[in-house]
């Protein structure tokens, strides 16, 4: 099992000099006194705290790489020789009907008011952070266009620095969020929407208020913790001036930019960097259903709740507040995931696993449902990124899962478009890429397709955005043709049914029967008759 310790891992940028390491801490069996570097704990004696967060912060994405005594690679897909469920009424399946191309992925999420997508995917939060702010562009134009929802984090307002409040310290101008919303809006075509979070902090600033009134917008979600897991949302600030201007506004800043010795620190060019921090959210039954009948009041048609890997006790709380309240949507986001932005041992070493936590969210939403309870839409987040996984998902979960929450799987096509944007503009494309061509229409298989859709609109389309729909589209094809093998022409009739369990420790967690005795019933039945 790949464990977290103290010795090294690329996300932290230390390593081991010893070829032997103790399993259980991490570090060299045989330590130096005179040793140069560079495992955690080596590092962390000059560096501390900066050496808790993956680096260099800002400018990467990083997953936790923990291995877990089970996930999702435990399951595998039935495949079946006959049958085709979910295709339009009317039609009959035969082998001219029941192809791969047939197969209908899109899905549905929300209470009184649809929203329908594309591909049952949507992006993670992209907030506060610099690579959501630099790449938004890509990835809001690129969401728009494959039909899917995209998620505006928390603190978006709150950093902007030509953010303008009046004299109560609510919201009056925020240029930044105007700029993504309208961004998502111009591209926008009937499917998936763009949904802001609001954390305590958007809360207090009055980011609901704004939204309804400069962009009428009619989606808002909740924010259970998972900014930087269960911590908040964080970012890091370069220097003391913008330091103090974010304490000012009422963040958590560490460390303090207006301490003297800090700002000593600083001009000698020991501290580089200050974090800013996001309160811990308090979750009451009562406190919770008062602020979703305020931002009813308010206009919200939808209003969707994201939560983490919390305790078993907290996921029954969303559950059971989800319900009472009618929430659109429920994201449930498992350890561990990660773009990045947390503390690398809260994304090694905190939480639930996901493939646990949706093991105890579908049990849940069966005995809610025996109980006729309400069970809300919910969508399942942590560490997915191909189409076998939004199946597996999909098919765990039925029929209460309706689409997977994608982090990096969904930034990493926008990197990639806009690098080949600027490769291009540079005349150094790497052989990787310029096996394929040297312009845009040879080298994404999907450009003329989006060129002869938006035709002059196209040359406002950043190739970070198709490079995002180019991906959506691999998953939606990848998925249409697991579906089509297990017979499956609708992603409502998509069952657990569908998949097996690889491991007697699997079927313990999920309740998914074991390979062996999957279907065993049915096959000696074939056999033997009664």
């Amino acid at each position: 099992m790949n464990l977290s310790t103290a010795g090294g891992n690329d996300a932290t940028r230390t390593f081991n000099r010893s070829k032997n390491v103790v399993s259980c801490s991490g570090l060299c069996s045989r330590c130096l006194d005179s040793c140069r570097g560079n495992c955690e704990v080596f590092k962390s004696s000059f560096r501390g705290r900066e050496v808790i967060y993956p680096g260099p912060f800002g400018e990467i994405t990083a997953g936790g790489d923990k291995e877990y005594p089970v996930d999702y690679s435990h399951l595998n897909i039935q495949g079946y020789a006959q049958g085709a469920n979910g295709l339009p009424k009317g039609v009959c399946g035969s082998p001219d009907t029941a192809i791969f191309p047939a197969v209908d992925t899109t899905t549905e999420y929300g209470w009184a008011r649809k929203v329908k997508m594309r591909v049952p995917i949507f992006t993670g939060a992209l907030g506060s952070t610099e690579i959501a702010r630099k790449n938004w562009e890509h990835f809001a134009v690129g969401a728009a266009i494959s039909g899917i929802t995209i998620v505006c984090g928390e603190n978006v307002c709150g950093i902007d620095p030509k953010l303008e409040l009046d004299a109560k310290g609510k919201i009056v101008n925020a240029p930044d969020m105007d700029r993504r919303i309208e961004l998502y809006k111009r591209f926008h075509d009937g499917y998936g929407e763009i949904l802001v979070q609001m954390n305590v902090e958007d809360t207090r600033l009055g980011v609901a208020e704004y939204m309804r009134k400069k962009h009428k917008l009619e989606t808002l979600e909740l924010k259970w913790g998972q900014g930087a897991k269960c911590i908040g949302g964080e970012i890091k600030v370069k220097t003391p001036e913008r330091a103090i201007q974010l304490k000012k506004k009422g963040y958590i800043v560490t460390p303090d930019p207006e301490v003297p010795a800090i700002q000593q620190a600083f001009k000698a060019g020991a501290i580089k960097e200050f974090e800013r921090h996001s309160r811990l959210g308090f979750v009451s039954e009562e406190g919770f259903m008062k602020e979703i009948q305020r931002l009813r009041d308010l206009g919200y048609k939808r209003i969707t709740v994201k939560t983490g890997a919390y305790s078993m006790v907290e996921l029954a709380q969303a559950l059971k507040f989800s319900s009472a309240a009618k929430i659109d949507l429920l994201t449930i986001d498992g350890a561990s995931g990660g773009t990045g932005m947390s503390p690398w041992k809260m994304m090694q070493e905190w939480g639930i696993p996901t493939f646990y936590l949706q093991s105890l969210a579908y049990e849940f939403c069966e005995k809610m449902s025996k109980k006729k309870m309400r069970v809300p839409d919910i969508a399942i987040a942590g560490g997915f990124a191909m189409e076998d996984h939004v199946f597996k998902v999909l098919a765990m979960g039925a029929p209460y899962v309706k689409a997977v929450c994608m982090g990096r799987a969904l930034m990493i096509p926008g990197f990639v478009g806009k690098n080949i944007q600027e490769w291009i503009k540079g005349g150094n494309l790497p052989p990787t890429v310029s096996e394929f061509g040297s312009k845009p229409d040879e080298i994404f298989v999907c450009y003329e397709e989006l060129a002869e859709k938006y035709g002059k609109d196209m040359k406002d389309i950043p190739l970070g955005a198709v490079g995002i729909y180019t991906f959506s589209q691999r998953i939606k094809v990848g998925l249409q043709q697991l579906m089509a093998g297990s017979r499956n022409f609708s992603l409502s009739s998509i069952s657990r049914r569908d998949l097996m369990s690889l491991s007697e420790e699997a079927e313990k967690v999920c309740a998914i029967p074991y390979v062996m005795d999957a279907c065993r019933k049915e096959a000696e039945k074939v056999l033997f008759g009664k």
